[in-house]
């Protein structure tokens, strides 16, 4: 279809005008099925984003056992207190397999014939708002993994313990919920520096690969015009003023955020690419924080680190698309 930023940068006439209710859209009965299964995955969100929240790791007392190797009380300690935390990440990393396939089954319906994308969108809101919670979830997960150096600090200590222990001909009870094959798909999980929008892009470049009768563009359009979908939400008073809740405006800038490195990920060209040609200069209407006359931020780059990127995209869309950033 055309770079992603060709058309986040056209005029508000020319994107598809429509309110997509993030806060109250309610299954047909032609959606109740897929529906009713992603309903099962992001009923546990909710809580894994509390737990990863509150995850403080083992490092007082890895470092205390790393610090005094021949004390087997303060190693049964650091132990006891990693084990635990292992326990943890397994579930994330379990539920990352269980959001991939609800992203597929989202992306099977709003992607089948005859409709294009933009029809699915409209009419199966409820599904719609389902994918845009999945992005939000999964921004909120990365940026709070990203920012835990615990995670992977603890999970190198139980593979070097597992790995010590093997050599001693020591089996300890904590690998038989985690065992060598699981925790090295784990390792891979947690090495991402954001894991779970690893996944969702894996799972979309599966889901186009598999569907060889299915052009690539179905997918990519519905990605770019969920995107300008929330831009012309934001832009439009009729439909920002319809919003109840003053945290929707910001859902809405997270999924256009999500939506637009995920389109890069798996459009074969790239969101950003060079031959964009979008004209910046035409939407230098507001400055991008509020309060300060800046100079707008440059496109994005996919060597940035993923943290930097989000952050950096982020502002770009709000420069764009002159929405103040509450930062």
């Amino acid at each position: 279809m055309g770079n992603l930023i060709k058309v986040l940068g056209k005029d508000l006439e020319n994107c598809p005008h429509f309110f997509l209710d993030f806060e109250n859209a309610q299954p047909t009965e032609a959606e109740t099925a897929v529906w009713n299964q992603v309903s099962a995955v992001l009923e546990e969100a909710h809580g894994i984003l509390a737990e990863l929240q509150s995850y403080n790791g083992a490092g007082q007392e890895i470092r205390e056992a790393i610090q005094n190797p021949g004390d087997l009380a303060l190693q049964e300690k650091a132990w006891n207190a990693v084990c635990p935390l292992v326990a943890k990440l397994k579930r994330f990393y379990e539920f990352s397999l269980r959001l991939e396939n609800a992203l597929r089954s989202l992306l099977e319906a709003l992607t089948s014939p005859p409709y294009a994308p933009m029809q699915h969108l409209e009419r199966e809101q409820a599904l719609a708002k389902q994918f845009a919670e999945i992005l939000h979830f999964t921004l909120s997960f990365d940026e709070l993994k990203m920012t835990n150096p615990a995670i992977q600090n603890d999970f190198s200590y139980y593979r070097r313990t597992i790995s010590r222990n093997r050599l001693n001909n020591q089996q300890l009870e904590a690998e038989n919920e985690v065992n060598n094959e699981m925790a090295n798909r784990m390792s891979l999980f947690y090495a991402e520096a954001t894991p779970m929008l690893k996944t969702l892009s894996n799972a979309t470049t599966k889901f186009v690969s598999e569907n060889k009768t299915l052009p690539i563009e179905d997918t990519t359009d519905c990605l770019s015009t969920m995107a300008c979908v929330c831009r012309v939400m934001l832009e439009t008073p009729e439909y920002r003023c319809r919003f109840t809740n003053t945290d929707t405006m910001l859902f809405c800038m997270r999924v256009m955020v999500g939506v637009i490195i995920l389109y890069d990920h798996v459009h074969p060209v790239g969101a950003f690419a060079k031959t964009s040609k979008i004209d910046v200069s035409t939407h230098k209407r507001a400055p991008f924080i509020k309060g300060q006359g800046l100079e707008p931020p440059v496109p994005p780059s996919l060597h940035m680190p993923g943290l930097r990127l989000r952050q950096h995209v982020f502002a770009y869309v709000c420069y764009i698309f002159n929405i103040t950033s509450a930062t």
